[in-house]
C-alpha cells in the first residue's frame, strides 16, 4: 500500500530551479534513501514533505490526506511526521529522559514507562536516562534523538543524513540498528544522504536525484545493476564504462567479446562494475589481456589498475581479493562474469 505520494512537485528559488517535476511513490513499511550529489534538491525535497517549505506546485499527499497542493500546505506540526537530523537536535539543558519525554503530556499516567520502552527500543542502558547529550557518544545521541522521534508514533520519519557525522565503524552499525528499529515498530522511513554505499544497504527504494530532477528510482539492487546513464552509474559506485560493437549479444569491446543484456545493435556504451571482472594471471599468447600498472593494498579487498594491450584507454581499476595478488608489471587476463549493462540511446 502506497503511504506517500509526491505529484509533480517544482521548487524555485530565485533564478534558481531547486525542483523540477518530482514524481515518487512510497510504500508503507519501507524505507526509501534520497541520493544526490550536494545540490540535487534532496534536502529541499526533504523540507517540502516535512512542511518546512512549500511547492510552488505540485501535490504531497500522506495516506490519502493531502499535506501539500501547491503553496497551499498543512503546518509542520500537524503532519504527524518525525525527523531526525544530521547533528540529533538534543535540548542540552534537558537530561536523556526529557529529551525523549519531550512532547509527551506532563501528567500521563505513563509517561515514564514510555521513555523507558523507547529507550530499550533504540538499545540504550537505562542508566543513560540521567545523563545529558554532552556525556553521551555521536551514537548514543542520535539514538536518543531516534527514540524522541519515536515518542510522537509517526505516520512518517525523515532521516536527514543522521550518520554523516559519525566515524565510518559506527555508521554502519548505526544504520544497521535504525534500520532495525524502524522496521520492528513498522514505521516508514525516507533517508537523505550523499553516501550511495549507505543508501543501498539501508534502503528498500533508491531514488536519485540530480540537478533538481529524479533521474531514476527503484530498488538497490536494480539501480546498481542497470543504471540509466553513465552519471548514475558513476555515483551509486566504481563502473568500468567501455565503447562497443553489439551485435547478437556480444559487445565486442576493449576486453574481447563480452555478452550484453537486451536486443540492442550497434555501436553503444556498456557498463561492468569493478567486482564483475577477476584478475587472472596469464603469460601465454593471448588476444585480450593487460600488464598490471598498479596496486593498491586495502586488506581484504585491494585495488588493481590494467593496462590494456594496444588499447588507447586508461587503465582499468578492479576490485580484487588479496589473496593471490599479482605485483605490478605482471602479465594479466581479465575473465568477465555476467553481462555487461547497455546504457540507454
Amino acid at each position: 500500500m502506497t503511504l506517500l505520494t509526491i505529484e509533480n512537485i517544482s521548487k524555485r528559488y530565485g533564478p534558481v530551479q531547486a525542483l523540477k517535476d518530482i514524481s515518487l511513490e512510497v510504500q508503507a513499511g519501507s524505507r526509501t534513501a534520497v541520493v544526490g550529489p550536494s545540490g540535487s534538491g534532496k534536502t529541499t525535497l526533504l523540507r517540502i514533505i516535512a512542511g518546512f517549505e512549500q511547492p510552488d506546485a505540485g501535490r504531497v499527499t500522506l495516506d490519502g490526506g493531502v499535506l501539500a497542493d501547491g503553496p497551499a500546505a498543512v503546518p509542520a506540526y500537524k503532519r504527524g511526521i518525525g525527523i531526525v537530523s544530521q547533528d540529533g537536535a538534543l535540548f542540552p539543558h534537558l537530561s536523556v529522559a526529557e529529551n525523549i519525554g519531550f512532547g509527551f503530556e506532563r501528567g500521563a499516567v505513563d509517561r515514564e514507562k514510555r521513555i523507558v520502552e523507547l529507550l530499550d527500543m533504540v538499545e540504550l542502558d537505562r542508566g543513560m536516562l540521567v545523563r545529558r547529550p554532552h556525556q553521551l557518544s555521536g551514537g548514543q545521541q542520535q539514538r536518543v534523538a531516534l527514540a524522541r522521534a519515536l515518542g510522537r508514533k509517526p505516520r512518517l520519519m525523515l532521516l536527514d543524513e543522521p550518520f554523516s557525522a559519525l566515524d565510518t565503524g559506527l555508521r554502519e552499525n548505526m544504520r544497521k540498528a535504525v534500520a532495525r528499529v524502524l522496521q520492528a515498530a513498522g514505521i516508514t522511513a525516507i533517508l537523505v544522504t550523499h553516501d550511495q554505499e549507505e543508501a543501498l544497504s539501508f534502503a528498500d527504494q533508491v531514488a536519485v536525484l540530480r540537478e533538481g530532477r529524479l533521474i531514476q528510482a527503484g530498488s538497490p539492487q536494480s539501480l546498481y545493476l542497470h543504471p540509466r546513464d553513465r552519471e548514475t552509474a558513476l555515483f551509486l559506485g566504481d563502473a568500468v564504462l567501455l565503447p562497443a560493437i553489439i551485435r547478437n549479444g556480444l559487445a565486442d569491446c576493449a576486453l574481447g567479446h563480452v555478452a550484453v543484456e537486451g536486443s540492442r545493435q550497434g555501436k553503444a556504451e556498456i557498463m561492468l562494475r569493478p567486482e564483475q571482472i577477476r584478475v587472472v594471471a596469464d603469460e601465454s599468447d593471448r588476444d585480450y589481456g593487460g600488464r598490471v600498472v598498479e596496486v593498491e593494498f586495502g586488506g581484504a579487498v585491494c585495488t588493481v589498475a590494467v593496462s590494456l594491450d594496444g588499447i588507447a584507454l586508461p587503465p582499468i581499476r578492479i576490485k580484487t581479493s588479496s589473496v593471490a595478488l599479482p605485483a605490478r608489471g605482471d602479465l594479466v587476463r581479465l575473465d568477465i562474469s555476467g553481462k555487461a549493462h547497455v546504457f540507454e540511446a
